[in-house]
């Protein structure tokens, strides 16, 4: 006898769905609204110069793209003891209410401009979305009854309701950031976050009976049965292809998730972002994230409907099959990451078309409708009641692994720069240099605009240049001018500094004076020496920095080649078995069809077949 779990009679509908999943949509659009908001601008803040005018950590864009990859990883892996609290004490309803506080909490101490603020904002968001996350997603299939063909479109109108908070979010909180502040940024996610905390509070009534902790002395006696009795063979075969496909879900956001670190980064540095309005100038790359979101509000019901169609018309439309699909369309889309590449290397600090990262969100995103919102339905459906939100925490987690596998990936796409330290005087180096408008904070801790030397204020300035090998020697020369700037810097000399790597590379790679490579030559002052204000724009304490720039292409382009044959391959291995996976799903999506009646149901039956 299969475990129902109760439902009250004649809930009210809207648009043909249960009023509650309205209640959940708003909610997690707002929680994504914080989420999205935060992580559009996250590897930005952590890779801007800590001496700019609006100061982020000033790491590395490798070390940057390390940390995020590590972040999101845990923000999804936290899932996993979200789900067993929700299934073993709280229940999903509670649980969600307590993640929500936590990370109204750690969005507002984000708002804090210090590193203790930023890295406790980081771990209390890990621990809300850890509660939040998995369990709002299950009372989203809590509120279908078993083989309601909704149950599929329900998701996708709730995974519209995640990409609307993230749409508004990469937009306004992107121009906050640029206009006034990372934390002025951090802080209005926090309030997103807020505003959903108080939606899911006032909409309880529309929730009652979904998500209520089963496990207490309110549980009944069928369902307290349920929980105790061991696992059936169907239950265990199920259990095993739901494993299978939290494989395709860390393949596919390993892929997917380069968007937030190396594709955010290549549209920051690599992309023509100019507009050229008088109240624009260019598009601050954060914003750029929104596309996602627009395109899954654009496309969302339409990719839903053409599922349901195509069931309809007796056609192979298995979530493992739509999983697989969504897999091979978005590894398309680095296609155009490459074609991007290529043209914004063919000239020496050359930037793409942004039309290129239009058509790149684009593919990303049908691939992303047919795998994400189906993957969260196929869980509902094939996960035992007893372990449903433990399942649900485990595929969060698989997508936290996808996230950090998104960081490894995108940090090897990053070369380590050379390093160096500036030898010469302010008045030796200003030849080299220009004036510029620039932002800096007077005597009243005003931002106002001056135009003047960057090293008159100790701002980072760079060179660019052509380096190649002569006579065993590294040479730079201005791009310009063709001044040799040898006598600007000189590379470290530490052990690990690996500074004939550079020599070797040029040899390697034959590079002369008739066809050299070039490099950005990054000067930036010593964050704590920049602090001392009586010694400012001494010219003194400034390091310098660079990579290749045609190794550096070479890299990135590598990157997206590798990250589209991966995916395609994988995804046309999924259909090559798609048969034998089916079977192990004994039948869970052989009878859906339209359900308008309010009954009692599961979210999945363990004794179909048996």
């Amino acid at each position: 006898m299969a475990t129902t779990v109760s439902q009250p009679k004649n809930r009210k509908e809207i648009f043909g769905h249960p009023a509650g999943l309205f209640i959940l949509f708003f909610t997690e659009m707002w929680e994504r609204f914080s989420y999205y908001g935060m992580r559009g601008i996250l590897v930005l803040y952590i890779a801007t110069s800590a001496t700019a005018i609006d100061p982020g950590l000033g790491w590395s864009n490798k070390d940057a793209i390390w940390l995020y990859g590590w972040y999101t990883m845990l923000v999804y892996v936290a899932s996993i003891p979200g789900g067993w609290i929700a299934d073993k004490f709280l229940g999903q309803k509670k649980t969600v209410l307590f993640g929500g506080l936590l990370l109204c909490f750690g969005h507002g101490i984000l708002a804090i401009p210090q590193d203790w603020a930023f890295f406790t904002g980081l771990i209390l968001i890990i621990l809300g979305v850890g509660g939040l996350k998995p369990n709002i997603s299950t009372m989203v299939g809590g509120l279908y009854q078993e083989g309601d063909i909704r149950r599929d479109s329900g998701f996708t109108i709730f995974y519209i309701g995640i990409n609307i908070g993230a749409f508004l979010a990469s937009i306004t909180v992107g121009f906050v950031a640029y206009y006034y502040g990372w934390h002025y940024g951090f802080g209005l996610a926090g309030i997103g976050m807020l505003i959903g905390q108080i939606v899911f509070v006032w909409g309880q009534k529309f929730l009652k009976g979904v998500g209520e902790f089963s496990g207490g002395e309110s549980a009944s006696e069928a369902e307290k049965l349920a929980r105790k009795k061991p696992l059936s063979k169907i239950e265990k075969d199920r259990v095993v292809v739901l494993l299978i496909s939290f494989l395709i879900v860390i393949v596919f956001w390993g892929a997917f998730e380069q968007a937030g670190g190396l594709m955010n980064l290549y549209t920051d540095s690599k992309v023509d972002r100019t507009v050229g309005l008088s109240w624009l100038e260019e598009i601050p790359a954060a914003v750029f994230q929104s596309l996602n979101a627009g395109y899954i509000i654009i496309f969302g019901t339409v990719v839903g409907s053409f599922w349901i169609w195509w069931k309809k018309k007796g056609r192979e439309s298995s979530s493992l099959f739509k999983m697989a699909v969504g897999t091979i369309i978005m590894g398309l889309g680095f296609v155009f990451m490459m074609f991007a590449s290529k043209e914004a290397s063919a000239e020496a600090f050359g930037k793409a078309a942004m039309f290129w990262i239009f058509l790149a969100y684009l593919f990303h995103t049908i691939g992303e409708l047919c795998t994400s919102p189906v993957s969260l339905s196929f869980i509902t459906k094939l996960a035992p009641l007893k372990y449903a939100s433990i399942m649900m925490g485990v595929y969060f987690a698989a997508t936290g692994f996808g996230n950090r596998l998104a960081g490894s990936i995108g940090s090897s796409s990053q070369l380590e720069p050379f390093q160096g330290e500036m030898i010469v005087s302010k008045q030796e180096i200003l030849p080299f240099i220009s004036k510029d408008s620039m932002k800096i904070r007077n005597q009243e801790k005003k931002i106002v605009t001056i135009y003047d030397y960057p090293i008159n204020e100790d701002k980072n300035f760079s060179i660019k240049a052509e380096v190649f090998a002569e006579n065993d020697q590294v040479i730079y020369k201005e791009i310009n001018s063709g001044t040799t700037l040898n006598n600007l810097f000189e590379l470290s000399q530490k052990p690990d500094a690996n500074t004939d790597e550079l020599l070797e590379t040029l040899k390697e790679d034959g590079i002369t004076a008739s066809n050299p490579y070039h490099a950005r030559l990054v000067f930036e002052k010593d964050k704590d020496k920049a602090q001392n204000l009586e010694n400012k724009g001494d010219g003194k304490d400034y390091g310098v920095s660079f990579v290749l720039e045609e190794d550096q292409s070479a890299q990135e382009y590598a990157t997206f080649m590798w990250l589209t044959i991966f995916t395609v391959a994988f995804g046309l291995l999924l259909i090559v078995f798609l048969k034998k996976l089916k079977k192990l799903t004994h039948g869970a999506e052989d009878h859906e069809h339209e359900i308008k009646d309010n009954e009692p149901f599961e979210l999945a039956d363990p004794d179909i077949n048996n």
